[in-house]
């Protein structure tokens, strides 16, 4: 047995506190020196260097089962390897999740064995990195109707199309492509299947680069795809591959909370140090009321994102098939992701001028985390998404009454107790606007995240700190029930220009 499988084998067994502890301080080693700090804040890609002391901790290592060397596809080693990703840097952390979530934990269910070995052989020994290809120039929200397309023909695969703002575009080794099977007149199917690509395969050309606006350390770009693979490449779904590609991506968003995990903390501890050092009027920024408030939402955002770790921990094990748990899904993906968001415009409020830097973590942090509200799922569209689901079980249940409903649903069991006044009004499903879809989205979101908090709190979780995120989860419930109930739909004036040049009026 040489070296490095010696060390692979003392590294399978060792303990996580042991692990975790390894890659946490290898973290504060390369993103505490000044120039790893410059390089990854303003400088595209990532220092050699930087990048094989993180891989070198075999992060990956916890998507990966332990019969092929890995740590055992765990989800709650999955979410503390992202949170402590994202506390130092939240680039790496959606790095490590796109390698994750998707394509090393699909690769695990739906692979097939005489492919896994030899991928997984290649992340733990040879530092590979591997991503998923399904969005296109066209079909970004509207993955269903992608172009991409494969013919079968002599037990091999081709595959024409083209994708783009893939992350890891041009790095990664692996890579899941989706496409949608032609017949002989040329018409697509409407299942989706996936396949593993190696950079071996050849056929995926970089026609271009973008200059993506945040997340600097991730390459992005549009890729032109002419490939043939083998028929070992295809992944194999347990009954359709749309089912498939849900199992997947509602495994993904509901992994969110890992990313936001480490960010957020990191959001919060910036404020507390920064309020608690800073003088303004001869007394410490934190003594003002308005200063209070921030931060205290910030607790509060911290405090749900636990809840939803914990939730996904116990509710999201690869045993588990997803393709059904849109709802728990897409609720974690959207309100953790807007989290992320206002802790970073938070933050940059709280520090001010200083915060306004590429390498300031405030500055950084608002541009990085923004795109999150984006990518797999539009939050708008996921809001909107929620409603749907819940409409439609009401619809089942002959039930108008929303309170009713919640009170009967397992995500808001708990929650909908301390809601009653708020939540207690029928829903009319004739007259449902988009805008009202989601602004009711919004705060069934908060009421099946309040359930969360509501049940870590049960297992013991600090009170003070449960009772903070309730109360402003209240705040936010009441908050998008009375844009829901608004009346008026306020119209868009199209033709604006006409008598509406304000000088022309002084």
């Amino acid at each position: 047995m040489n070296q490095q499988e010696t060390n692979i084998d003392t590294y399978a067994i060792e303990a996580f506190s042991a692990f975790i502890e390894r890659f946490q301080k290898t973290l504060s080693t390369v993103f505490g020196e000044k120039k790893n700090i410059q390089d990854t804040s303003i400088n595209r890609g990532v220092p050699g260097m930087v990048m094989r002391d993180i891989l070198d901790c075999k992060p990956l290592s916890v998507f990966i089962p332990q019969e092929y060397e890995g740590r055992g596809t765990d989800t709650a080693e999955c979410l503390k390897v992202l949170e402590a990703a994202s506390y130092h840097s939240l680039p790496l952390s959606l790095m490590i999740g796109i390698n994750g979530a998707l394509f090393l934990q699909p690769l695990s269910l739906y692979g097939q064995d005489s492919l896994k070995k030899r991928v997984y052989h290649d992340f733990i020994h040879n530092r590979k990195m591997g991503g998923l290809m399904i969005t296109e120039p066209k079909y970004g929200s509207d993955a269903l109707h992608m172009q991409t397309k494969f013919k079968e023909e002599a037990s091999r695969y081709h595959i024409e199309g083209t994708k783009h703002w893939a992350g890891l575009t041009g790095w990664a080794d692996y890579w899941l492509l989706t496409a949608r099977r032609e017949d002989a007149k040329g018409n697509l199917s409407r299942d989706i299947e996936f396949f593993v690509h190696s950079k071996e395969d050849g056929g995926i050309e970089v026609t271009e680069v973008f200059n993506n606006l945040g997340l600097y350390m991730l390459p992005y770009g549009r890729n032109k795809i002419k490939t043939s693979l083998s028929s070992e490449s295809k992944l194999e779904p347990r009954t359709t591959g749309v089912k498939m590609m849900l199992d997947i991506l509602h495994r993904s968003r509901l992994q969110f909370p890992g990313m936001a995990m480490g960010f957020i903390k990191r959001n919060m501890d910036e404020a507390i140090r920064h309020c608690s050092e800073r003088l303004v009027g001869n007394k410490p920024l934190f003594s003002y009321d308005q200063v209070q408030e921030r931060i205290s939402r910030l607790q509060s955002f911290f405090t749900t994102c636990s809840a939803m770790c914990a939730y996904t921990a116990e509710n999201a094990k690869m045993n588990m098939d997803l393709a059904r748990s849109d709802l728990q899904a897409n609720t974690i993906k959207t309100l953790v992701t807007d989290y992320m968001q206002e802790s970073a415009q938070s933050l940059l409020q709280l520090v001010g001028a200083i915060g306004y830097r590429q390498e300031h973590v405030a500055g950084k942090g608002t541009i990085d985390s923004r795109p999150f509200q984006i990518f797999e799922g539009s939050n708008d569209i996921l809001y909107q998404q929620i409603t749907e689901s819940v409409v439609k079980s009401m619809r089942k249940m002959k039930e108008k009454n929303l309170l009713s409903f919640l009170k009967q649903h397992d995500l808001s069991l708990k929650s909908s107790e301390r809601l009653t006044k708020v939540l207690d009004f029928e829903v009319d499903y004739t007259n449902l606007s988009q805008r009202k879809l989601v602004d009711l989205g919004r705060a069934l979101a908060r009421v099946f995240s309040m359930n969360f908090v509501i049940s870590l709190g049960e297992k013991g979780y600090r009170s003070d700190l449960i009772q903070n995120s309730i109360d402003h989860l209240t705040q936010e419930v009441n908050q998008f029930i009375t844009a829901y109930q608004y009346k008026k739909d306020i119209a868009v004036v199209a033709e604006y220009h006409d008598d509406s040049n304000w000088a022309s009026y002084l």
